[in-house]
């Protein structure tokens, strides 16, 4: 679980630093891969908590 969120955390700040150099050069290539690391990182942690949902879920039953 932690390695998990580490892995979402250094997915956010390699978007987040594709944004800055997306800012400091004005390509659009660097605002088009940080928005596709946002969003699979995204993807990936709304994956996560349906899998932690359904384990508590379980154990309820």
């Amino acid at each position: 679980m932690l390695v998990f969120r580490w892995i979402v955390l250094l997915l956010l700040v390699a978007g987040l630093l594709c944004f800055a150099m997306y800012a400091g050069t004005g390509q659009a290539r660097w605002r088009d891969k940080g928005l596709r690391i946002v969003k699979w990182t995204v993807v990936a942690a709304l994956g996560f908590f349906a899998v932690l949902m359904l384990e508590r879920l379980a154990l309820m039953v």
